[in-house]
């Protein structure tokens, strides 16, 4: 189940009261709290923005000075710095996320950079300088392209690691009392990096719960029309508004009450598993209307995207060729039997095809009898009595037994980015127990996916592993798919069986 949130903007309008309550006080924040919250989160972005591209343009100007060719005047490259922090401020870079990931920030970054430097370029050549402004240009574009993105890594990263060590996180409210708040729960505490951390719920009635969600660990804090009570009490800086049986009037003056005391909202939206990270909002009249887009997995993108996938197959293929034929006799030699491995897999419309993989395990007649399925996990890892070999141990901790997919992706029969395909088997029993299980196979079956660099592989919830599969389908994009490869190297450096 794709859990996606939709931040509800401030409103400049007058707070709405639900009947019999007047208009909440606004609360003051202390200095404490101003300090954790989103002024200086930006201020810290903008400041590191400042110095990156401030030294980026020192470093290029003395760079150009030092070429044998008289520099020109380059005093017009004072103005470099807040042109690409202006730019940046109105391609919306410095609005917060509950994620800031670094690849996201490469492609403006470097897109803004680029056209300031075409700016600064076209000054220095209206303004008739002498020398050769281009050379001295470039150097500064260089400069600012290399330790702007170097900043901003080194940014995400710490950011990232105070986050996942629990500092500083941000008391937050849940609004709702059933499976999808308490899926939202579980999953802000499963990823400490978005720095939400959730100190209580807010209902007009306690938590009531579905088989399978067991109440959280979190205190009721009261009924949603007490939400300055529940804020006083707990010094919340956010509020999660999920599925809840209150009426619409009280919560928005649960979002107006939040709003007043400085505090983010965001609402899961109904139908959530159908919006998309393109998913847009319009009007009629007043009344909002959330426009989504459609995904086609039939449509000439992704007719491009399998073209993309069998010319990289060929070329990655030919580049680890040397690596492959290594493989190739480090297998055969490790214990008698066949050098690659092949299983039936579901690929797309449920179709059956052979999964290659190179041998890891000796070749036996014995049973798994000692394998039994985790309850709600996939397949994986070692499955019963270990049979790896010593190359099949470091090929199956390295992914490296996964190499021969890439002969299926120019077989046509997967692709290099997707969800990884499963057997028959399980494919049947887990259609029956995961919600929207067998939509993942709306796509071929992919070498790596979203779910598997987001650290499901292996023995891991098949429940998650279906969320993350139809969130990539519903988002797809090339640039998406090159983002996954990328996230896959760090992936596979983990160890895994």
């Amino acid at each position: 189940m794709a859990i996606r949130v939709l931040r509800v903007e401030n409103s400049p309008a007058s707070p709405a009261s639900p009947v019999g309550t007047g208009t909440p006080p606004t609360r003051r924040k202390t200095f404490a709290e101003r300090v954790r919250t989103h002024p200086l989160s930006t201020t810290i972005t903008v400041a590191i923005d400042v110095l990156s591209v401030s030294l980026a343009t020192v470093i290029g100007v003395r760079w150009a000075m030092s070429t044998p060719d008289y520099p020109p005047d380059l005093s017009l490259a004072i103005l470099y710095v807040p042109v690409v922090i202006f730019m940046l401020s109105i391609r919306g870079v410095y609005r917060r996320r509950l994620k800031r990931e670094f690849l996201d920030e490469i492609g403006p970054i470097e897109a803004t950079v680029a056209i300031a430097t075409m700016f600064l370029l076209s000054g220095l050549t209206i303004t008739n300088e002498a020398g050769r402004p281009g050379a001295a240009v470039l150097k500064i574009w260089i400069c600012a392209a290399v330790l702007m993105p170097v900043a901003r890594l080194v940014r995400v990263v710490i950011k990232r690691s105070l986050r996942r060590n629990h500092h500083p996180q941000e008391p937050t409210l849940i609004v709702g009392n059933g499976r999808v708040a308490g899926h939202i729960i579980s999953r802000l505490k499963e990823f400490p990096e978005y720095g939400l951390e959730p100190v209580g719920i807010v209902d007009a009635e306690p938590w009531f719960g579905q088989p399978g969600y067991p109440r959280p660990n979190l205190p009721y804090l009261g009924h949603p029309e007490n939400i300055d009570k529940a804020i006083r009490q707990t010094s919340a800086q956010n509020v999660v508004i999920a599925f809840s049986r209150t009426q619409d009037q009280v919560l928005t003056h649960v979002v107006r009450a939040a709003h007043q005391n400085g505090l983010r909202v965001w609402v899961v939206p109904r139908m959530f598993d159908t919006i998309g990270e393109r998913a847009r909002i319009e009007h009629v009249g007043g009344t909002p209307l959330l426009a989504l887009p459609q995904t086609d997995p039939r449509g000439w993108q992704f007719a491009v995207k399998h073209i993309f996938d069998r010319v990289m197959a060929a070329f990655l293929l030919l580049l680890i060729s040397p690596m492959f034929l290594t493989l190739v006799v480090l297998v055969k030699l490790s214990s008698p039997g066949p050098i690659f491995f092949s299983q039936p897999r579901v690929g797309r419309d449920g179709r059956v095809f052979e999964c290659l993989k190179f041998r890891s395990m000796r070749a036996t007649q014995a049973s798994d009898t000692a394998f039994q399925l985790k309850t709600d996990a996939a397949p994986g890892g070692v499955e019963g009595i270990d049979r790896r070999t010593k190359i099949g141990k470091i090929l199956r901790a390295t992914s490296l037994d996964e190499l021969p997919q890439f002969i299926n992706v120019l077989r046509g029969e997967m692709s290099l980015v997707g969800p990884r395909p499963e057997r028959p088997e399980f494919v049947e029993l887990f259609e029956a127990q995961i919600q929207r299980y067998g939509e993942r196979h709306r796509v071929q079956a992919g070498v790596t996916g979203w779910a598997q660099v987001h650290g499901l592989r292996g023995q891991t919830s098949i429940a998650d592993r279906a969320e993350w599969d139809n969130y990539y389908i519903e988002n797809w994009s090339l640039a998406l798919d090159i983002k996954i490869l990328a996230l896959t190297v760090p992936a596979v450096l983990r160890r895994t069986e």
